[in-house]
């Protein structure tokens, strides 16, 4: 089983990323895709001793929305960032997560479009998928990914959250979509009906760690272990078993975004 987002070289799991690594192996998870901030020094530093603990994990790495507005000036800068962090670690297979947030906006959304729509470019010079957040901004989202011809790199709309038509959407121009502890919220009831239509080859499982801890371990910092559950409540949802769904997005990811 393979976590597909998660944040472990982040400063909430630097006393104990060991252990982390130990709990995911013995829960059966054997890889991870780490996102990395292109503007986070320490991060990017960090991800060393994570690919040492762990040696099947990959890296993302992008700029944020959240941190669109440091590039506000020059919006080019961002993907220069992003180009020299790729550039220092080998095992980058992906640029983002990027994206749009309109929920917070902590960034203007002309300079989130632009960041966005830079770094799309840049994926797309590079050949490498990209990890899209979107949130509230899924006309935007969509109307970029177009005109930006996203479609020709593809990749993953993370801790997807929309309802069926947005999942269909975001099928029709060949994206994966990654479900995350979410889809165990009691309320979620729409999104349990987005995991039981996702075509099983474009299904991932990812999950956001340190956020959005799975039910029963809601208000917990979450880890790649608990990726088990959320397969766990795909299966009951899909009728079916969770090792149809550790194979599936296991396969679904190897093919994204290894080797």
């Amino acid at each position: 089983m393979i976590d597909s987002h998660c944040h472990i070289a982040g400063p909430e799991f630097a006393q104990d990323l060991a252990h982390v690594v130990e709990r995911a192996h013995t829960a059966g998870v054997t890889g991870a895709l780490v996102i990395l901030a292109a503007d986070d020094e320490p991060e990017l530093r960090q991800a060393d001793a994570v690919s040492a603990h762990w040696g099947d994990v990959r890296f993302s790495i992008g700029v944020h929305p959240h941190a669109a507005g440091k590039y506000a000036s020059d919006p080019g800068e961002a993907v220069r960032q992003v180009q020299q962090a790729v550039d220092a670690q080998p095992l980058t297979r992906a640029v983002g997560e990027i994206g749009l947030d309109y929920h917070y906006d902590f960034a203007p959304r002309d300079v989130q479009q632009q960041v966005f729509r830079e770094q799309i470019g840049l994926a797309r010079r590079l050949k490498r998928p990209i990890v899209i957040h979107t949130r509230e901004a899924e006309d935007d989202t969509f109307r970029i990914l177009a005109e930006e011809r996203a479609q020709d790199i593809g990749g993953v709309f993370h801790c997807f959250t929309g309802d069926r038509a947005t999942a269909r959407r975001a099928l029709e121009i060949g994206f994966h979509l990654s479900l995350a502890g979410i889809v165990s919220f009691p309320r979620a009831l729409e999104l349990k009906e987005v995991a039981k239509m996702v075509p099983l080859d474009r299904l991932l499982i990812e999950t956001d760690s340190p956020f959005l801890a799975p039910v029963p371990h809601r208000g917990t910092r979450n880890e790649p272990a608990r990726v088990v559950r959320v397969a766990e409540v795909i299966a009951e949802l899909r009728n079916t078993d969770v090792g149809t769904i550790s194979q599936a997005t296991r396969t679904n990811f190897v093919q994204l975004f290894v080797p």
